[in-house]
């Protein structure tokens, strides 16, 4: 049995099946660049700071690129009073002397060491110390962050460091506390080197 196909609808089909691989190919596919063939999601613009931190900060879950723009080991890995932990913090010294926060631009950055000795990016700390803050806005009240009120954490405490506030965004890695919470439960410094 012979099929006879119209000349016009064989040409709108080979025309729809050259192009429509292509536009899905194009619309689908993960965008690397050149900055260590990092993940650049296709572009929207972030609504939530989630996204916006996650736009931020792709390019440091390769730790070399972080180690090159000299972002410093703050802390060995911080586990949790209980349960959890945050993980290795590496601050950019320059953005802890102010008296602001932006959602492109923490303060930190947060690694859980990996059993390989490999450092996963799983989240970010933005920082104020508490007397820029307060000098800054003498009406006083705590800081925000895209709506997101900022936890203070008094002195002395357990870093060494003046009052701050704080807020962490687990970009990375889900957190079952929240997207805000200071402890995440799925992160361990089990594969914290002991040296």
């Amino acid at each position: 049995m012979t099929v006879a196909i119209s000349k016009p609808l064989l040409a709108a089909s080979l025309g729809l099946a050259l192009t429509l691989p292509v536009a899905v190919t194009a619309a689908d596919a993960p965008a690397f660049h050149a900055d260590h063939g990092a993940y650049r999601p296709p572009y929207h613009q972030p609504t939530t700071l989630v996204e916006k931190v996650k736009r931020a900060t792709a390019k440091y879950r390769d730790i070399k690129v972080a180690l090159y723009e000299h972002w410093t080991p703050a802390t060995p890995c911080v586990s949790g009073p209980n349960t959890g932990a945050m993980g290795v913090h590496f601050v950019l010294p320059e953005r802890l002397g102010d008296a602001s926060v932006h959602a492109d631009a923490p303060e930190a950055l947060i690694y859980e060491p990996q059993p390989d000795g490999a450092m996963r990016l799983v989240g970010v700390e933005f920082i104020l110390f508490a007397g820029n803050w307060a000098a800054a806005h003498p009406e006083g009240g705590a800081p925000k962050l895209e709506g997101h009120l900022m936890n203070l954490v008094g002195a002395p405490n357990r870093y060494g460091l003046d009052a701050f506030y704080e807020l962490h965004v687990w970009a990375w890695e889900d957190n079952p506390e929240g997207s805000f919470a200071d402890w995440n439960t799925k992160v361990t410094c089990e594969n914290q080197p002991l040296d």
